[in-house]
């Protein structure tokens, strides 16, 4: 299996240009250089940066400069501080992971597809030129399952118009689920040698997002240790989740969360990287802040030793707030071992 140099150990930079309340003093101020500075110092080797299509495109689909302007600084900032970057389009118009954002329609619309395609047409044209140190990631968590054969066809017309532009920059594709694990053998084959396959991992989901209020169905008073067997865990994910979730299939009821549960449920995709010779990106890995600070170390120590097992590149959300945040006061005693294992 290939493995992505530049892209090994990374942090999101949400909350900034994506799932933000679009204002210019939030573009202004949620990250500035002294950010990135900081990031680097963690012994990072890159960021991936989600933007929304209403940072840089007006609703007539007209180029927006200044949001052009703050990805520029993105990249070179990233460039004075020796980062990697990948932009990551968080947010198409008819197409959101999330619901809230009331975007709706891309898969039924060939007008929202082509708009699509002419906003990385853009992209490519003002940032291809970086192509040694920025990566294209084409939308961030496609959800149902039912999308798997569209979204390939739809990712393999973007790609070839990118390649139009900048004929070797890395570009990034995920699948159904929100980018599940479990999705990667249904990508469609690599289009060429510099296609990187992205998964994210939030396993097991009634851990890493106990008591998020953004699930319906959550308790938000429900809480749970890293300890606690699977049968406990798996008990709670009936009660809390309704999503579809990777689960415990195959392991004993009393065991306990380790390192070999992200290796057995890693394994399909490691084994289709292998067989297709892409690289394995996960692009987004990451605690929730209802979990004990300690907990939360052991969790990212435990992912931590199959990402470098398989020299799997990833990405941990978040860097600041976002219900996730590492650099937050609350991770102040911790934060020194936990960048360790990033």
């Amino acid at each position: 299996m290939k493995k992505w140099e530049g892209y090994q150990k990374g942090v999101n930079l949400g909350g900034w240009l994506s799932q933000c309340d679009d204002t210019e003093e939030t573009y202004s101020s949620f990250i500035v250089e002294k950010d990135i500075e900081t990031i680097a110092g963690w012994g990072m080797d890159h960021v991936r940066l989600p933007f929304d299509y209403e940072l840089i495109e007006d609703k007539e689909g007209n180029p927006v400069e200044s949001g052009y302007g703050h990805i520029q600084d993105a990249i070179d900032w990233c460039g004075k501080y020796g980062l990697n970057l990948i932009l990551d389009l968080h947010k198409t118009m008819g197409y959101s992971f999330d619901d809230a954002h009331g975007e709706a329609g891309f898969f039924e619309s060939e007008k929202l597809q082509q708009r699509f395609f002419a906003l990385w047409e853009r992209v490519a044209e003002r940032f291809g030129k970086y192509e040694e140190r920025v990566a294209f990631e084409l939308l961030n968590e496609v959800t149902d399952k039912s999308y798997c054969d569209l979204w390939n066809e739809i990712s393999y017309e973007c790609i070839r118009r990118i390649r139009k532009i900048s004929p070797t920059i890395r570009i990034l594709v995920g699948g159904y689920w929100n980018n599940s694990v479990d999705s990667v053998k249904d990508l469609a084959m690599p289009y060429d040698e510099n296609i990187i396959y992205n998964f994210h991992c939030y396993e097991p989901l009634i851990f890493t997002h106990q008591g998020a209020p953004w699930i319906p169905t959550m308790d938000t008073s429900f809480r749970i240790r890293i300890d606690a067997p699977y049968g406990e865990m798996e008990e709670a994910g009936v009660k809390n989740l309704q999503q579809v979730t990777t689960g415990f299939k195959g392991f004993a009821p009393e065991d306990t969360l380790s390192a070999e549960y992200f290796e057995k449920i890693f394994a399909e995709a490691v084994s289709v990287a292998q067989e297709r010779n892409v690289a394995l990106y996960c692009g987004e890995y990451g605690v929730i802040d209802r979990v004990d600070p300690v907990d939360v170390v052991k969790w990212f120590s435990m992912i931590n030793q199959v990402f470098r097992k398989y020299s799997i590149g990833r990405s941990a959300w978040n860097y600041k707030r976002m219900d996730f945040g590492i650099s937050d006061v609350r991770m102040d005693a911790v934060r020194e071992e936990l960048i360790r294992y990033l």
